[in-house]
């Protein structure tokens, strides 16, 4: 069912929420979040239907808030969807105006009482997520590196503003190449004296990647260009050879050791509503995180702190003189 509000206020948006739930028959609890949603016009389809369908491993209220016409009437127009295509209730709100710029204050008294809230940005990620006053209502923030302009400035701009509760899908996207890596290292096996990532060009998933294999491994891991898509290999140097995983096609990697046969492994890049979903399951500070993104931070600035290389002197154009003989 779909309820559309014009220039309304949260009043009715909650009683709208509740006679369509006696409507509907359904209960009118059972909530486990409340998922907010910062995005524009052009995004917000193919993000809600992604929230949409976590919600139905984590019953949630999606909060989709989308700011437009800044210079307009201030007003907020309102779209209900409830049992649409799952057990959740998704309410978009449309803000305009000066409205736009307070949208924590229309949003705070839709949340779901009791219950934790999650804040993600699908687009462009703020500065600092925690001082957004749509991330201070939240016990998680959840960004994308990768859809900024500048993925890895991006990164680093986040790092820096990092607060316990943030997180990427940048680092989600990392999960099943970490699962499979701790497998692997959990054989016996030689100590590891270096690492290599090959992924296409400034991948943030690369950068985070790294940086774990150098927090937990205490090495340097050296990233390298490759035509994906995204992390293409990892390869784990050793004295009695290497530790490898490929994946070159997307879909399935190849996880190779120079005293065992290769193994095939399923490691298929996941969609959006599959990395929402990890990041929904913990609501907890994701301090491994933490220590990725900071030790790549770390790395950034010890690279730009070194000297650049002198230029060689110029050679003088004059003609030596001759000796006297």
């Amino acid at each position: 069912m779909i309820i559309d509000l014009a220039n309304t206020s949260t009043r009715k948006i909650q009683d709208a929420l509740t006679a369509t739930r006696h409507r509907m028959g359904g209960p009118a609890t059972g909530k486990v979040l409340t998922l907010i949603v910062v995005t524009d016009e052009a995004a917000q389809y193919d993000a809600i239907r992604a929230a949409t369908e976590v919600a139905r491993e984590h019953p949630c209220r999606i909060l989709g808030v989308i700011a437009r016409g800044r210079e307009a009437e201030s007003r907020v127009d309102a779209e209900v969807r409830v049992g649409e295509s799952g057990p959740g209730e998704t309410v978009l709100l449309r803000m305009y105006g000066q409205l736009a710029e307070h949208a924590d204050s229309v949003v705070l008294p839709l949340l779901v009482p009791d219950t934790p809230v999650v804040t993600w940005w699908p687009g462009e990620a703020p500065v600092k997520p925690g001082a957004e006053a749509l991330g201070a209502l939240a016990q998680r923030r959840v960004t994308d590196s990768t859809r900024g302009t500048d993925p890895l400035g991006t990164l680093k701009r986040l790092a820096g503003g990092y607060l316990p509760g943030d997180t990427d899908f940048a680092w989600a996207r990392v999960t099943p190449w970490r699962s499979l890596l701790a497998a692997a290292l959990d054989q016996p096996h030689d100590d590891v004296t270096g690492a290599r990532i090959e992924a296409d060009s400034g991948s943030p998933s690369a950068a985070l990647l790294g940086g774990w294999l150098s927090v937990r491994l205490g090495i340097s891991a050296e990233i390298s260009e490759s035509r994906g898509p995204g992390i293409t290999a990892v390869r784990l140097s050793t004295k009695n050879g290497e530790i490898a995983v490929t994946r070159p096609d997307g879909r399935v990697a190849t996880l190779s050791r120079s005293d065992q046969p290769d193994r095939q492994v399923a490691l298929h890049r996941r969609s959006t509503s599959e990395l929402l979903a990890e990041e929904l399951r913990r609501l907890d500070p994701d301090e491994v995180y933490h220590e990725a993104v900071q030790r790549f931070a770390k790395g950034l600035e010890a690279a730009s702190a070194q000297p650049a290389p002198a230029a060689p002197a110029a050679k003088s154009a004059a003609k030596p003189k001759a000796k006297k003989s």
